[in-house]
């Protein structure tokens, strides 16, 4: 009786590494990676030769030292003597403010315009294709400059808000427009005010909760609840009752034009750099997101759209319940790549004079103190981490929407 064995298999060899295909993938990895670390090492060891003979090092002590510069607009306290990396959270803050408005803007820039471009009124369409054309093909820059123009010369100047009745002149005799910002009032908290903001989010997760049910409600049942005014209603009546509850800890400190001769004081100024930015920004990565969303929604079947109006449903109704819902599984992924370019367009901040970090930290601060690989670093750092941050987010969200198969 004979028994079948299988050959014995031959021990491992060099030589597979290139030849075998199991092995030669990560054969060229690891030699693309060594290649990698090699190139990185001997550029390192240049520059730390080259500062050595030149008498510099790498050194980030320079943050701690006197910034001795001001900005014009700041969210954190901040002086000319505040250190240097105040002065860099100050742009940080600045640049994260710009960057998280702009998205919300051109998201709904985008929307609207991706959805009106596929309007069957002719006007409409060709209206919206022509700010899409025209905001995609002109540098964002030319864009930033021409609505920081239009700022400042359209906007009257401060004194002419000044005087024996100023209050006529100013939106609702509290907002200021001016060629240097808007002028608007600021909150003032006061005890209490805690209160009426826990009241506020509580609303906020109860109109989450709300409308969660009203899907839930869609899907079992086909039943359609009312949505515009049960969130109106969650949203203002609690934080109402509250804020009189408590006493209105909520004050406002209006613009005022009379302590001043030559400007506008008290309030909040929203520079005129940031409305240019931010408006700026926001129009012309929402043409870029216009075309995502027309993708989108024209790569829903249009049995979708006939079975929805089949079974009654309005237009609006169906966009919003049928065509949305599947195109975001389209409009998701080039999303992300316009929200990253939007927060790092926004680094050109500097040409209109608005304090982002590459206006402070890599602007004065690099020039006041000669640290340029330092600065140079650090902003490189920090965009990596904000465009890692914008990616994770929204791949997360893009999973919670995408087709699920089996």
């Amino acid at each position: 009786m004979t028994t079948m064995t299988d050959p014995e298999k031959g021990g491992f060899h060099v030589s597979q590494l290139l030849s075998d295909t199991r092995y030669r993938a990560y054969t060229f990895q690891a030699i693309a990676l060594i290649a990698l670390i090699v190139a990185f090492a001997y550029l390192g060891a240049n520059l730390v030769s080259n500062l050595r003979a030149a008498g510099l090092d790498i050194s980030f002590k320079f943050l701690g030292s006197e910034a001795g510069y001001g900005v014009e607009q700041a969210l954190i306290p901040y002086t000319s003597q505040s250190s240097n990396w105040q002065a860099a959270k100050v742009g940080i803050l600045n640049t994260l403010l710009v960057a998280v408005l702009g998205c919300a803007m051109a998201t709904v820039f985008g929307v609207i315009a991706g959805v009106l471009r596929l309007s069957n009124n002719w006007i409409v369409s060709r209206i919206m294709a022509a700010y899409v054309e025209a905001f995609r093909n002109v540098p964002v820059l030319i864009w930033i400059l021409i609505i920081y123009a239009a700022v400042t010369n359209a906007f009257p100047v401060a004194r002419d808000y000044l005087g024996e009745d100023p209050e006529r002149n100013m939106m609702f005799g509290v907002m200021a427009f001016t060629n240097r910002g808007v002028y608007v009032p600021m909150p003032v908290w006061n005890a209490g005010a805690a209160v009426v903001l826990a009241v506020f989010v509580l609303s906020l997760i109860a109109i989450a909760l709300y409308r969660r049910h009203v899907t839930k409600t869609l899907f079992s049942s086909g039943r359609i609840l009312p949505t515009f005014w049960p969130t109106l209603a969650l949203l203002i009546v609690p934080t109402v009752l509250a804020y009189f509850i408590m006493g209105r800890p909520i004050g406002f400190d209006a613009p005022d034009t009379l302590s001043n001769r030559f400007n506008i004081q008290g309030g909040v100024q929203i520079s005129a750099s940031f409305i240019a930015l931010w408006f700026a920004l926001s129009i012309y990565t929402g043409a870029f997101i216009a075309e995502n969303v027309r993708a989108g929604i024209q790569a829903v079947s249009s049995g979708q759209t006939e079975a929805a109006a089949a079974l009654g449903l309005r237009p609006r109704r169906i966009m919003k319940l049928v065509v949305l819902p599947q195109a975001l599984r389209v409009i998701i992924p080039p999303l992300i790549s316009q929200y990253l370019n939007l927060t790092k367009n926004s680094s050109l901040a500097i040409a209109v004079g608005y304090s982002d970090i590459t206006a402070t930290l890599g602007g004065i601060t690099l020039n006041k103190t000669g640290r340029a690989i330092e600065c140079v670093l650090l902003i490189m750092l920090f965009y990596l981490a904000i465009s890692l941050a914008i990616s994770v987010v929204m791949n997360i969200y893009n999973n919670s929407v995408k087709l699920k198969e089996r």
